[in-house]
């Protein structure tokens, strides 16, 4: 599939869809958000209602508008900051420096400053180190004995220990920071604990900031410091950079829950993926990145920069639009049988890290910390199971990044 600028053209306008009102749902286990499928049965183009902000927003769903959208230029993401827009967020405060909110040519002077920390080299550099963070975790879980809490012990842990690694932040605020990080991503505790957790949070990156103005290292803060050194970014823009790679760590952390959830409760997805040899089951992993609802509802929205048409309807200069990764990877003209869940499927081509300039910046790390994750729990802990029954599970709630709260397992 390639962006074709003929996508984003139509005959003249027609009625605009109904609003939808999407409601935040609290669900349970991965399955796929209703109120999603309905919109993709409506049509490629329907329009929305969030819980929160103001009006209403566009969305896409189609494979081939999500691609086409996210690499126009003519839907901005900065100038999504200027205007009440419909979110799922209960506060929306952008900082200056967010590659979220950043467009062309921006965005990529922007993580130029970072990008050396999440190069491919980088990672094989970091593997060692990481496994070795990983192995320490795994090795108490056997010397305790089953039953083991994974969430607990093993997949919140370790990519907090990972991201704190690259980032640059010493063990002794590790806590501390991985607290402000669950808090900004819940949709508990209202618009006041999401920002008390966001005034810690950035108020402690600007002094680490400042203290490696002079390193020489090359974690993420170094970088940081030493780019506004240099005067190629701001210190505000470094600050609002360093924010979001930070709370990084947390998608790592619920995206192989849900993906170890799917294997211990379909015994022949398991056994597929156990037949794979580890360091080759990239074409399981892809699947799973494909098929699980990793977030709740939609992420951030674009403005049309001018009038478009698309699937004849007239989207106005000024309006939101936003895109859904998760409709787009079950998008059947791209994905046969889209519902199920086939680890022989290729090519798959799937969005579930972004698409265009705002692909995930960590998107190595954390396949790396996936890979390491399903290869070693699964070597290490033979006969792997659930120890309760899979409604026992007790998913998150009240978050944008969907996923198991607690996974005990026995073996």
């Amino acid at each position: 599939m390639t962006e074709d600028p003929a996508l984003l053209t139509a005959p003249p306008a027609r009625t605009p869809p109904p609003v939808r009102d999407w409601p935040a749902l609290d669900l349970s286990g991965p399955d796929f958000d209703p109120v999603l499928r309905e919109l993709m049965r409506e049509g490629p183009l329907t329009r929305i209602r969030l819980p929160h902000g103001e009006g209403w927003a566009w969305l896409a769903t189609r494979y081939d508008d999500v691609r086409a959208i996210t690499t126009d230029p003519r839907f901005s993401r900065a100038e999504v900051k200027n205007r009440p827009v419909t979110r799922m967020a209960p506060h929306f405060k952008p900082r200056p420096g967010s590659l979220a909110f950043a467009d062309q040519p921006d965005h990529n002077r922007l993580r130029k400053a970072v990008a050396g920390a999440f190069t491919v080299s980088a990672m094989k550099r970091l593997r060692p180190r990481a496994q070795e963070l990983l192995d320490a975790l795994v090795d108490g879980v056997v010397r305790d004995g089953p039953p083991a809490d994974l969430i607990e012990r093993v997949l919140e842990p370790f990519p907090i220990t990972v991201v704190s690694e690259v980032m640059g932040v010493p063990a002794e605020d590790r806590d501390r920071v991985h607290s402000w990080t669950r808090q900004i991503i819940s949709t508990s505790g209202g618009a006041e604990a999401a920002d008390r957790a966001k005034n810690g949070m950035y108020g402690w990156i600007t002094e680490t900031i400042r203290a490696r103005a002079g390193s020489v290292d090359e974690d993420v803060y170094a970088l940081l410091g030493a780019a506004v050194g240099r005067g190629e970014i701001s210190e505000e823009e470094a600050v609002g950079l360093a924010g979001p790679l930070q709370i990084g760590g947390e998608a790592v952390t619920h995206n192989c829950g849900q993906m170890l959830f799917l294997m211990l409760t379909d015994p022949e997805l398991l056994a597929r993926t156990r037949a794979s040899a580890p360091g080759a089951r990239g074409h399981v992993l892809d699947e799973l990145l494909r098929y699980i609802p990793h977030r709740s509802s939609v992420g951030l929205a674009r403005i049309a920069l001018e009038d478009i048409e698309l699937h004849g309807h007239r989207i106005a200069a000024g309006e939101p639009v936003y895109v859904s990764y998760l409709a787009a990877n079950r998008d059947p003209d791209v994905f046969p049988d889209p519902d199920r869940i086939d680890v022989d499927r290729d090519p798959n081509p799937h969005l579930a890290l972004g698409n265009g300039s705002h692909h995930c910046t960590g998107a190595v790390l954390a396949r790396m910390q996936t890979e390491l994750l399903v290869d070693t729990l699964l070597e290490r802990l033979p006969g792997m199971r659930l120890a309760v029954p899979a409604d026992q599970v007790h998913w998150r709630r009240r978050t944008m990044i969907r996923g198991p709260r607690d996974l005990p397992v026995t073996w």
